[in-house]
């Protein structure tokens, strides 16, 4: 029991790892142990944030862009000159667009269901050997895709593209765990409320106004992520097969057109 929550000798990559929820999550893998690659579209940011990380555990930046098959492919690639497998992947990569219903343009439709559901399910099709190598009835590799509130609940926001995407994700974790779980790889998501983030700058900027609007009084700090994705990856979440886990302080249960 005493080794429920370890990743001690496990290596993770995750994607979108350079700030935000993704660098949390990063921060929380190594101190539990984890040996953490991360990737991010901008190669500055991404060895930057790999260099800050380091002075918890081992950190490595592979940049990459997981907005096409191609980009998947070749991340995986990189991924793959280093290691033999791959215990956990995150795929936390994330975009994000607002416009009125009647100017919501195709770019901004076509730009968020590429990394937020294309890139998942085409990163994890290219790394599913090394997942697979990693994995095993005993000790299973495991895939997190990174979903959100907004596909649980409706915000009001005009983000058309993001919510449907969301929703998508989470949907897409089911179905995916249902064919991986055959091979010893275990695939669940998160759904984060209000963390603040790059891309969630009204949680950031303006947190006491945002926590009015969550049940547990507060935005999310970096303990509460890291801890639900410790559990997700580690022994302690072994049994927990295509479900989604909210990590939101009570936004998506109780929510009516808040602004979190």
């Amino acid at each position: 029991m005493e080794n429920l929550f370890s990743l001690k000798g496990r290596v993770a990559l995750i994607t979108g790892g350079s700030r935000g929820i993704g660098a949390m999550i990063a921060e929380g893998y190594l101190r539990a142990g984890a040996k953490v690659y991360i990737s991010a579209r901008k190669a500055g940011p991404c060895l930057e944030a790999a260099k800050e990380l380091s002075q918890y555990g081992t950190c490595i930046a592979i940049p990459g862009d997981v907005s096409s098959v191609e980009g998947c492919r070749e991340l995986a690639a990189q991924f793959l000159k280093q290691e033999s497998k791959l215990d956990i992947l995150v795929n936390n990569a994330g975009a994000a667009w607002g416009a009125p219903f009647a100017e919501f343009p195709e770019n901004g439709w076509d730009k968020v269901m590429d990394v937020n559901v294309k890139g998942p399910f085409f990163l994890t099709q290219a790394l599913f050997g090394a997942l697979k190598a990693g994995g095993s009835k005993e000790q299973p590799s495991k895939v997190i895709n990174i979903g959100s509130v907004d596909g649980i609940s409706v915000n009001m926001l005009e983000t058309y593209s993001y919510a449907a995407s969301k929703a998508g994700i989470i949907h897409l974790t089911k179905r995916m765990a249902l064919e991986l779980v055959r091979d010893n790889i275990v695939m669940t998501a998160i759904a984060p409320g209000a963390f603040a983030s790059e891309m969630n700058k009204v949680a950031r900027d303006h947190a006491e106004l945002v926590s009015r609007a969550v049940p547990s009084g507060r935005v999310g700090t970096i303990e509460d992520m890291a801890g639900t994705a410790i559990f997700l990856a580690s022994r302690a979440g072994d049994y927990v097969v295509g479900t989604t886990v909210v990590c939101d302080g009570g936004i998506a249960s109780t929510r009516g057109g808040a602004i979190a």
